[in-house]
């Protein structure tokens, strides 16, 4: 099935190398709009917010295609939670309505 917009998506991009995580808002040929963070402030994102903390929140943003390596849906198995069912374990929120 393809990546539909509003879905938890983890995006690696090159020249930098980065790694994001977020809602796709709209992905066409010229690049991809994210609504998200880097993938690695997930940690202490998860952890701001369960200690009542405050905390950096997720940010809009714009990636040029050529910049895009992989864009993939955040999916757990059945031996592991995806990002977005840890989020919510540890923080009792939604990561898609931050």
């Amino acid at each position: 099935m393809k990546i539909q917009v509003g879905e938890v998506v983890i995006l690696v991009l090159q020249n930098p190398r980065e790694k994001m995580l977020g809602v796709l808002q709209e992905i066409s040929p010229a690049g991809i709009f994210l609504r998200g963070i880097e993938l690695n402030y997930f940690d202490d994102l998860t952890n701001s917010i369960r200690k009542g903390e405050e905390y950096l929140p997720m940010q809009d943003y714009f990636f040029p295609m050529w910049r895009v390596e992989k864009l993939m849906r955040d999916e757990g198995s059945s031996e592991t939670q995806s990002l977005a069912e840890q989020f919510f374990n540890r923080t009792g929120l939604e990561f898609k309505a931050l």
